[in-house]
């Protein structure tokens, strides 16, 4: 279904990564959302009046707040896909991040609202009664809500979408408590043993971890979580494949929202090229991450001393000291800078965030690891920086 009003909506649809036709996606998972709460709503309202069940109908009206968390998600891509302007000049992207965290809250708070009622059902239970139109009508849910699972999970990666991602939760945790409803009554029915309201209960519990997933997805890009691993390695091999580039460090990916991002990084090239080419260099790499990332890239050229044999040797040494003190530390912008009577190394030490030692701990740990390695006569001028990325 989908598919088909893509094909009939959205021109040029396959063409995922251009922000109009995410928007239009965004939208349209949105509106369809929202029709098929509002019958799930209904059907289920009819289900619980005719069963006296507490948990249909608490089902029932947590498909109502579905619908409005696709009404949040409609407007959310609406918003989101809006151009840059003078006050947000990277644009408005994050409000899709911001959609997706108000899902994740109606989650959480349907989920309190169903575990309240559940308690007072238990504390005063009411008999529930199921009948063949009944458990057509859930059935019918599960069904329904499977299939919303599976185009906002499916649509939701294909666009990368954290806000359609968190509604793929909902779904799938709807899919589950309605059949824990469905199950409960049909024990009920051949048992004699009334378990509506525990069920009720459990469903509550379920919704409520399912809610503290989706705001975590949700909530991560916004706090500026760590790019993935394989961005990372995608960047590398990029940059690294032309052979005048010697290394990268400070590499730095900034969100701002999906197909929103900036790449920052530095490029140690021999500081012996030219600087003309290595600039012409630069911009075809930045050009090639554009295309590959749909990024704004911004390269800065750090000058190595790479053909001097004594720098290298030390370098060498250096790299040795430092996975010696911890395998996780790196180094770059290495320079030797040598006096009549004494040797200084300069270079940045790259600190992965679980290191234990505190940055003078660390500075002083370097510099007596130095003497021991180089001599009394060598000493170090170390900045600390934190690894913004997986290595």
């Amino acid at each position: 279904m989908i598919r088909l009003l893509a094909k009939l909506f959205i021109k040029n649809n396959e063409d995922c990564t251009h922000p109009d036709i995410r928007k239009q996606y965004g939208i349209l998972c949105g509106a369809v959302g929202i029709f098929f709460n509002l019958l799930l709503f209904s059907i289920k309202l009819l289900a619980g009046l005719l069963s006296g069940s507490i948990a249909v109908t608490a089902d029932a009206f947590n498909n109502l707040s579905d619908a409005g968390s696709s009404i949040v998600t409609l407007f959310g891509f609406k918003l989101a896909g809006q151009k840059a302007d003078s006050g947000h000049p990277f644009g408005h992207g994050r409000i899709e991040y911001v959609s997706g965290f108000l899902v994740s809250m109606l989650i959480l708070l349907m989920g309190v609202e169903l575990l309240k009622s559940s308690i007072k059902k238990i504390v005063s239970p009411e008999p529930v009664t199921a009948n063949a139109l009944t458990v057509i009508i859930l059935l019918v849910s599960v069904g329904v809500k499977l299939y919303m699972f599976v185009y906002n999970k499916k649509i939701g990666k294909r666009i990368h979408s954290a806000a359609l991602s968190a509604t793929a939760i909902d779904s799938i945790s709807d899919t589950v408590a309605t059949s824990v409803v469905l199950l409960s009554m049909l024990f009920t029915k051949f048992t004699g043993i009334h378990i509506d309201a525990y069920c009720g209960a459990l469903v509550s519990v379920f919704i409520l971890y399912s809610g503290v997933m989706a705001a975590k997805e949700t909530l991560n890009p916004l706090l500026g979580q760590a790019p993935a691993g394989e961005t990372v390695e995608k960047i590398r091999q990029i940059v690294l494949s032309h052979e005048q580039i010697a290394g990268m460090h400070d590499l730095m990916i900034h969100d701002y929202g999906p197909g929103r991002c900036m790449v920052s990084l530095h490029a140690e090239v021999s500081a012996d090229a030219d600087l003309c080419v290595m600039h012409d260099l630069v911009d075809d790499i930045e050009n090639d991450l554009s295309q590959a990332l749909s990024c704004d890239a911004v390269i800065h050229i750090d000058p190595l001393e790479l053909d001097d044999e004594h720098t290298s040797e030390i370098r060498r040494r250096m790299g040795i000291v430092l996975q010696d003190i911890d395998p996780g530390l790196g180094f770059h912008d290495f320079r030797v800078v040598s006096g009549a009577t004494r040797t200084k190394l300069i270079f940045d030490v790259v600190v992965p965030f679980h290191f234990t030692l505190d940055d003078k701990e660390l500075l002083a740990t370097i510099d007596e690891r130095i003497k021991q390695e180089f001599g009394e006569q060598y000493f170090s001028a170390v900045k600390i920086d934190k690894a913004y990325t997986p290595s």
